[in-house]
């Protein structure tokens, strides 16, 4: 069976910072990310909430949604 990926986006308490991803765990991450395990910017901004998440079966296409909604909400 293939792996399921999930692109992400996540963001602060205040809603002013939003951070995209793609994870095969999407559990997982967000438990990581919430914890602070990893350093970098959703330690930093404390990046905690889920706002969307998107499966897809194939991370390529995982990565270019993330790249898309990057593109599309953060780019001006």
């Amino acid at each position: 069976m293939d792996k399921l990926y999930s692109v992400y986006i996540m963001t602060n308490k205040n809603n002013t910072v939003l951070y995209t991803g793609v994870t095969n765990n999407l559990k997982r991450r967000v438990y990581e990310h919430r914890e602070k395990r990893v350093e970098g910017f959703t330690k930093k901004y404390n990046v905690t909430k889920l706002v969307i998440a998107r499966v897809s079966a194939c991370h390529c296409e995982g990565f270019f949604r993330s790249n898309q909604y990057t593109t599309r909400y953060f780019v001006t």
